[in-house]
């Protein structure tokens, strides 16, 4: 029975990403995908799909975690200004593609559902943000980046503005934007900051620039 059970949660898995991303132009969105649907795909009954999951956003959450999405990893033997630019470039030229359209639309769809908001918060988020915060740190402690900013907000001078293009379509993903992040963001938390320059500014000026 363990094994059945197995087969049928991944063909659960599969059925949903197929839906959502591999039929090519017969792809259909989170908002328009149903547990029906998901279930004629896989072969299983309904009450098979609600025997694991509670809802058909915690099965996208699932199907995207196993299958879509690969978690980009932050050198720590580069530079801190490499590290971070090369991150950056990896993490757009992902949500450039199918990837980036599933992520607007799982982060739409939470905003219905705490409960999945938070896991989805949980499984995405949080040990990205984390990775990101060490560099931000580690930059701090080799005299890169001021000593009294906080890790967790510099983080977010650089990614918040990605996700900003990603969800209003700003203008393209690509690795010119990285570096302009990269650029304007270091001047506003570096040692020296150039004069003139402020964190809120660099963030403003990185998102309006892209249009």
């Amino acid at each position: 029975m363990a094994v059945r059970s197995e087969s049928s949660r991944k063909a659960i898995i599969d059925a949903t990403m197929d839906l959502l991303v591999r039929d090519g132009r017969r792809a259909i969105t989170v908002q328009k995908l149903t547990v029906e649907a998901i279930a004629v795909r896989a072969g299983v009954s309904k009450a098979t799909i609600y025997r694991w999951w509670p809802s058909k956003l915690a099965v996208v959450i699932d199907a995207f975690m196993e299958n879509h999405l690969a978690h980009v990893r932050i050198s720590e033997k580069l530079p801190v200004r490499d590290a971070l630019l090369a991150h950056l470039k990896a993490l757009i030229g992902r949500y450039a593609g199918p990837q980036g359209k599933l992520i607007s639309q799982i982060i739409a769809e939470c905003q219905y559902d705490p409960a999945a908001l938070a896991d989805f918060r949980s499984r995405f988020w949080n040990d990205r943000c984390a990775a990101v915060e060490k560099l931000m740190q580690r930059g701090i402690e080799e005299g890169v980046f001021r000593s009294d900013i906080d890790p967790g907000r510099a983080a977010q001078l650089f990614y918040a503005p990605v996700y900003l293009h990603l969800l209003f379509a700003l203008g393209p993903l690509d690795d010119e934007l990285a570096e302009r992040l990269v650029e304007l963001g270091i001047q506003g938390i570096a040692t020296c900051p150039e004069r003139g320059v402020t964190i809120l500014g660099s963030v403003a000026l990185g998102a309006g620039r892209a249009t």
